[in-house]
């Protein structure tokens, strides 16, 4: 999960990034799982934006799993982990909605604008 949720914020840095023009920052100590690690500087903005849309589905997804195997009784599930999982599929979510909101008034300022 949380390399998951790593891998989410370095696509949405990489997407400011492009969007910038600047380098990417560094950051100590995270998880990086090789296969994971994807080519950005091939890929457009669409597809970035859906694989950060894909990720953040599959950690909601991840948390549902955990909550109906909790309330199901499952012992290997414990409830700080479902909390944890949760608590990561609501920021995930929260960073999506921002970031379609900033879209959303990026475009609105270009439709604006006087040609």
């Amino acid at each position: 999960m949380n390399i998951q949720a790593n891998n989410l914020y370095s696509e949405l840095q990489a997407m400011a990034n492009q969007v910038s023009g600047s380098a990417p920052a560094i950051r100590p100590n995270m998880e990086v799982n090789p296969q994971q690690v994807n080519n950005t500087s091939s890929s457009n903005f669409g597809q970035l934006l859906e694989q950060a849309i894909n990720n953040v589905n599959d950690i909601q997804a991840k948390s549902g799993e955990l909550k109906t195997a909790l309330e199901m009784g499952d012992r290997s599930v414990t409830l700080a982990e479902t909390v944890i999982a949760s608590n990561k599929a609501g920021i995930a979510f929260e960073a999506t909605v921002q970031v379609r909101n900033k879209l959303v008034e990026a475009y609105k300022q270009i439709m604006s604008m006087p040609v």
